[in-house]
């Protein structure tokens, strides 16, 4: 076959302890999934999930011990942080029950769904899709995977996430509104998973704007750990 220009090479993330890469096909972030930042967004309850998606090309991939230089983006003057746990799925499947959900996750990682608050709110009030607000080139911060079987008790794990040294966030993965589990089987719903996906499960409460200069460091207990620098 002749392309009229090369393809994009594929967005691949390492696993850790091995010599393998994770080839990412879709990224799927939960919305509002810890009750204390929907509430700090002016939203409470446990509500029916919510999904929105990243291109994979918005991955930024942060190596164990270094400081990724991350692009401050354009047309934004409230860049928000927002430390997630990221599901990687190795095993596709549509319509998958909760209780089959560990069977279709290959992994683990830490990540970053970056935000341009501002152009997301001005969006809402104007009731238009905020893709603008989210869905920007290097918006998805991610360190290398950890394979589930040797990520620990993952469902307990700490969660949280420091600018300048300073802790913003932190939580535990328990605390999620719905849980691994059940958000697979809400997005298989909804699209047939395949395997490459990545989950982005939602923040907890202390998300807040960061500038240029500033150091990000985003923790999960068991995972590799991610530093990133706004440039």
């Amino acid at each position: 076959m002749d392309y009229i220009f090369p393809p994009s090479a594929p967005v691949a993330i390492p696993v850790t302890g091995t010599t393998g890469l994770f080839p990412v096909h879709r990224i799927y972030c939960v919305g509002r999934n810890y009750e204390d930042h929907a509430k700090e967004m002016g939203h409470t309850g446990r509500e029916a999930p919510f999904f929105f998606m990243k291109p994979a090309d918005a991955v930024v991939l942060v190596g164990p011990g270094e400081t990724a230089p991350l692009p401050y983006p354009s047309l934004t003057s409230n860049l928000h942080h927002e430390v997630e746990l990221v599901v990687a799925i190795g095993k596709g499947g549509q319509n998958i029950r909760a209780q089959d959900a560990n069977e279709h996750i290959f992994g683990y990682a830490v990540g970053l769904d970056m935000t341009r608050r501002d152009l997301q709110g001005d969006m809402k009030k104007q009731g238009r899709p905020w893709c603008i607000g989210k869905a920007f080139d290097a918006s998805a911060p991610i360190g290398h995977i950890t394979l589930a079987q040797q990520a620990g008790d993952i469902v307990n794990a700490e969660i949280s996430l420091s600018v300048n040294g300073t802790e913003r966030q932190r939580s535990t993965v328990a605390s999620l509104i719905w849980n691994i589990a059940e958000t697979i089987e809400q997005l298989s719903a909804a699209w047939a998973l395949q395997p490459g996906d990545l989950i982005y499960t939602g923040t907890p409460a202390g998300v807040g704007a960061v500038v240029s200069g500033d150091l990000l460091a985003a923790h999960i207990t068991g995972l590799e750990s991610i530093t990133l620098r706004l440039s």
